[in-house]
C-alpha cells in the first residue's frame, strides 16, 4: 500500500504532529509510543490528519457557506446560536467525503480489523489542533462515538466527529477563549473500544483538582463506559493516593469515597452503539474497583506526570481518562492531558474563602473549587429554559451538558443532582473561577426557582447550598513575601477534608489533630458498639451500623480504615512536617452521642472531670474501643508510611495512668522509639506541671492544653456560661503555671508546645510564649498568618516583654 495521505498509526505520532493530528491524537500517539515501555497499557490505532477535515470542506465547496454562518454570530443569543451551529453541522453532515479519503479510511480499517479480529469494535474520538491544551482542554466541546463496527458506521462516525466542530457549546468556548472559528480543524482518531462496559472506567488528576495540592492522584470510577463521569451523569466513586509515600514502597489508598453510580452506559442489544442502564443496588452499595486496581491507576498517573514533565522541563499536572477492560482484565490510559485550571493559577498568591455566618445547609454534595458565591436560583431542567437565564444566577439542575456553554458564563454557581469532580460541570465551573456543588441528589426537588442562595465550595471536599445570603469575606497573601520565623507555628486541625486546602499554609506541620471529629462525621459509630455489636438493641441503629460496615470483612475494620484515612489525608497534607495527632478525648456524654454508644457509656454529673482520656484506654470498659484506636494509628505510620505522624495521650492525670496506657500501646505495636515513633502527652491539669520530669522520663514531650489548664488551674468549669467571666488564660497563676511547664521541657531537653485556643485568641500570649522560647505555637488556621506577622517582629526586633 502507498504511503498514506490522511491516515497515520499511532506508533508513528508525536507531540510534535498536534497541527497534523490535533491535541488528543497527537497525545495518544506519544503515550503509545513512550509509556507502553513503562508497562503502561495504552489502546492501539490510528488517526485521520487534518487534511480530511480541509479537504472535504473544500471538495463540497461548503467553506464560505460555514464563515457566512458563523461571522459575525453573538454566543449570548441562545437560540440563533444553536440554529446557526445546527446550519453548519447539516453542511458537513451532507457532504460527500473525497473518494480518497473514503477509500483510504476503509482500507486502513480493513488492516486493523485483521490485525485484531473481527469481533473488534473501536471508538471514534475527535481531536481538534487546539485541543489538550495546558491553557485551555476543549473539555467535552467535540463528540465522541462509541462501539463502531462496520466501515460504514467508522465513516458515518468520522463525518459526525467533523461536524461537532459547529456543536454551540464548541462555538462558544472558541469565542470565549479567543480562538479563530476556520484557524481551528478537527482530526478524528480510531482506537480499540477498551470493553469497560463489563467493568468499569473513569478519570484520574496527577494532583487534587480542587485545591491544587500536588502530592496526591486523585481518581474516580464507575461503572461502565466513561461517559457517563465525563457527562456528569452518575456520582462516581472517587479515591486518593499520596504519591511521595507510593514512591517510597507503601502500598495504600490514602482515603476514599462511595459514589451511588446509579447508572451504567453498556453496548446496546438492540443494534444501536450504546445504551443507559440501572446499577444493580447491591453494587452501588460496593466500589467499582479494588484497592489494587486504584494502586495501578495511580502508579500510571505517577509515572505520566512524570514523563510530560521531564519533557517539558517543569512540573506538569496531568488530566488521564482509563478504563478497565472487562475480558481481560487489564487497565488501559486512555487520554492523558495537561491540566489545565489548577495548574495556571500563581501558587504564591493563596486565596481564601471564609463564610462569616453560620446558617443550615438545604442540600450538600461534592465541591469543585473552593469558593463561596451568592445568587438566585434558576431551575434549568432542558435547553428551552436557558435563553431565560439571567447573569449572575445559580444554575440549578439535574445534570448539565457541554451543549449550556452559553449560559456558563452568566452563572455565579452551579448546583447539580448527579455528577462528581470529574465531570464536564465540574471541569468548566473550574474553568470560569465559580464554584460548583454536584452530586447533591435532591437539589432540584429541595430549592425554589428564584430562591436568593450561598453556594459555599470552602468547607472541605463536601460542598454546602445555604438559603439566603450569608456574609463572607476573601483573603489574599502573597506567600513569596512572608518568612518564617525561629519560633515554629502549627496548625489546629481535625476535618480531613480541609486538609489540602490548608496544606498550602507557611506553617510547620500540624500541631493538634483532633481524631474526634473524624470518629463523629466519618465514622459516627461508637468504637464498642463495633466491638460488642450484640449489646445495641435498638433495631434502628443496629440496621444504621449494617449498612456502615457493609463493605468490610469485620464490624472493627470499618473503624480502623475509616480513622486511619482521616488521619493519614491529615498527614499526607503536611507531609514530612510533624503531624500531632491526639487519641481520642471525647467526654461520656460526647461518646454518648455516637451510634451506639448509650450502650457503652455512664451517666456522669461532670463529665469534663470524668471518664475521659488516658483513664479510659486501659480501662475494661473501653480498652477494646481503644484498642481499634491504636491499630488505625499504627496503620497510619507502619502500612500507610506516614512517619511524620507523632502520638499524643490527653489527660493523663498521674505517672502510673501514663505507664499503663503506654504498656497497651506497646501491645498493639506503638512502642515509643520503635521506627521513629514519638508520644507525647498533653500538659493541662496541674499534676502535670507538678511532676513535669516524671511526665518527661516516660513522654517525649508536652503540648499545653490552655483552654483545660486554665479551668483546672481557676477552679472554672469551661463549660459554664454563669462563670464565665472568671475565665482568663491571662490570668498570672495560669501565665505561671505554662512558664514552669516550658522550664520543665527545656529542663529535660524535651519538646514543648502549645495547642490551646489562648494564642488565637490573645496575641500578648503568643508574645509570652515566643519570649519562654517555646519550641512551637500552634493556632487556628485562621490566625496563622496574623501571628506569623507578629512573632516575625518580635524575633527581628528583639523587642520582647518581659516574662
Amino acid at each position: 500500500m502507498k504511503t498514506p495521505r490522511y491516515v497515520r498509526w499511532f506508533n508513528d505520532l508525536g507531540i510534535e504532529d498536534i497541527a497534523q493530528v490535533g491535541g488528543k491524537n497527537a497525545s495518544l500517539g506519544e503515550m503509545f509510543r513512550e509509556l507502553t515501555p513503562m508497562n503502561i497499557k495504552v489502546p492501539d490505532g490510528f488517526a485521520i490528519t487534518v487534511d480530511g477535515y480541509w479537504d472535504t470542506l473544500r471538495e463540497a465547496d461548503i467553506l464560505e457557506e460555514l464563515k457566512d454562518l458563523l461571522n459575525p454570530i453573538n454566543k449570548d443569543d441562545v437560540h440563533d446560536l444553536e440554529v446557526r451551529a445546527q446550519k453548519a453541522r447539516e453542511l458537513i453532515e451532507d457532504a460527500s467525503l473525497p473518494i480518497a479519503l473514503s477509500k483510504e479510511i476503509s482500507e486502513v480499517f480493513q488492516q486493523y480489523i485483521k490485525l485484531h479480529g473481527k469481533s473488534v469494535s473501536v471508538a471514534v474520538r475527535s481531536s481538534a489542533t487546539a485541543e489538550d491544551l495546558p491553557t485551555a482542554s476543549f473539555a467535552g466541546q467535540h463528540d465522541t462515538f462509541l462501539n463502531i463496527r462496520t466501515e460504514k458506521e467508522l465513516l458515518r462516525a468520522y463525518k459526525k466527529c467533523l461536524a461537532s466542530l459547529f456543536n454551540s457549546r464548541a462555538i462558544a468556548y472558541r469565542i470565549n477563549n479567543n480562538f479563530d472559528h476556520f484557524k481551528v480543524a478537527l482530526s478524528v482518531g480510531v482506537m480499540k473500544m477498551i470493553r469497560s462496559d463489563l467493568a468499569s472506567s473513569g478519570v484520574m488528576f496527577s494532583i487534587d483538582t480542587e485545591s491544587g495540592f500536588k502530592d496526591a492522584v486523585f481518581i474516580t470510577a464507575a461503572y461502565g463506559l466513561g461517559e457517563n463521569i465525563v457527562q456528569g451523569n452518575v456520582t462516581p466513586d472517587e479515591f486518593y493516593v499520596h504519591k511521595p509515600t507510593f514512591e517510597q514502597g507503601y502500598r495504600a489508598v490514602l482515603r476514599k469515597y462511595l459514589g451511588d453510580k446509579s447508572l451504567k452506559m453498556i453496548y446496546a442489544k438492540n443494534g444501536e452503539s450504546i445504551q443507559q442502564e440501572d446499577t444493580a443496588s447491591e453494587d452501588k452499595k460496593k466500589f467499582c474497583i479494588s484497592d489494587e486496581e486504584v494502586l495501578k491507576l495511580a502508579e500510571y498517573a505517577i509515572k505520566t506526570e512524570k514523563y510530560y514533565s521531564a519533557k517539558a522541563g517543569e512540573f506538569r499536572a496531568m488530566d488521564m481518562e482509563w478504563a478497565k477492560d472487562g475480558i481481560d482484565g487489564q487497565l488501559y490510559l486512555l487520554q492523558a492531558r495537561p491540566e489545565t485550571v489548577i495548574s495556571q493559577q500563581d501558587q504564591n498568591i493563596l486565596e481564601q474563602y471564609h463564610l462569616k455566618e453560620a446558617g443550615e445547609a438545604i442540600v450538600k454534595g461534592r465541591a469543585a473549587g473552593t469558593k463561596i458565591a451568592v445568587g438566585t436560583a434558576r431551575l434549568v431542567a432542558n435547553e428551552d429554559q436557558l435563553s431565560a437565564f439571567q447573569e449572575g444566577e445559580v444554575l440549578i439542575a439535574d445534570s448539565t451538558s457541554p451543549d449550556w456553554g452559553s449560559v456558563f458564563k452568566k452563572a455565579s454557581a452551579i448546583v447539580t443532582n448527579r455528577g462528581g469532580r470529574t465531570c464536564h460541570a465540574a471541569i468548566v465551573a473550574r474553568e470560569l473561577g465559580i464554584p460548583a456543588i454536584v452530586g447533591t441528589k435532591h437539589a432540584t426537588q429541595k430549592i425554589d426557582d428564584g430562591q436568593l442562595l450561598t453556594i459555599s465550595c470552602a468547607e472541605g471536599e463536601e460542598g454546602k447550598v445555604y438559603a439566603g445570603k450569608l456574609d463572607f469575606e476573601i483573603t489574599k497573601t502573597d506567600l513569596s513575601k512572608i518568612q518564617k520565623p525561629h519560633t515554629k507555628l502549627m496548625i489546629n486541625l481535625g476535618n480531613p477534608d480541609l486538609a489540602f486546602k490548608l496544606s498550602s499554609l507557611p506553617c510547620d506541620g500540624v500541631g493538634l489533630a483532633r481524631m474526634e471529629f473524624i470518629i463523629n462525621d466519618h465514622i459516627g459509630v461508637h468504637p464498642m458498639a463495633l466491638v460488642r455489636i450484640d449489646k445495641v438493641e435498638d433495631l434502628t441503629e443496629r440496621e444504621e451500623i449494617e449498612n456502615l460496615i457493609a463493605n468490610y470483612k469485620i464490624p472493627q475494620e470499618f473503624f480502623i480504615h475509616k480513622l486511619s484515612e482521616g488521619v493519614a489525608t491529615i498527614a499526607a497534607a503536611f507531609f514530612p512536617k510533624p503531624v500531632i495527632v491526639r487519641m481520642s478525648d471525647f467526654k461520656t456524654n460526647e461518646y454518648a452521642n455516637l451510634i451506639g454508644g448509650k450502650y457503652f457509656e455512664p451517666s456522669e454529673e461532670n463529665p469534663m472531670l470524668g471518664f475521659r482520656g488516658a483513664s479510659r484506654y486501659a480501662h475494661p470498659d473501653y480498652a477494646e474501643g481503644f484498642a481499634l484506636e491504636c491499630k488505625a494509628m499504627r496503620r497510619v505510620r507502619d502500612e500507610m508510611g506516614f512517619k511524620n505522624v507523632i502520638l499524643m495521650i490527653p489527660f493523663c492525670r498521674r505517672i502510673e495512668e501514663g505507664e499503663a496506657v503506654l504498656d497497651v500501646m506497646s501491645t498493639y505495636g506503638l512502642r515509643r522509639g520503635v521506627n521513629g515513633l514519638e508520644i507525647y502527652v498533653m500538659c493541662e491539669i496541674p499534676n502535670n506541671v507538678v511532676l513535669i520530669d516524671d511526665f518527661l522520663e516516660i513522654f517525649d514531650g508536652i503540648s499545653i492544653g490552655s483552654n483545660d489548664l486554665t479551668q483546672l488551674v481557676l477552679g472554672v468549669d469551661r463549660d459554664s456560661g454563669t462563670v464565665a467571666f472568671d475565665f482568663d488564660e491571662r490570668d498570672p497563676g495560669v501565665l505561671k503555671m505554662i512558664k514552669l511547664a516550658v522550664e520543665g521541657a527545656k529542663r529535660n531537653m524535651r519538646y514543648s508546645g502549645i495547642c490551646g485556643q489562648a494564642p488565637s485568641d490573645y496575641p500578648e500570649i503568643t508574645d509570652f510564649l515566643v519570649n519562654l522560647g517555646i519550641d512551637s505555637i500552634s493556632l487556628n488556621p485562621d490566625s496563622l498568618l496574623e501571628t506569623l506577622v507578629r512573632v516575625n517582629e518580635l524575633e527581628s526586633k528583639k523587642i520582647l516583654p518581659i516574662v
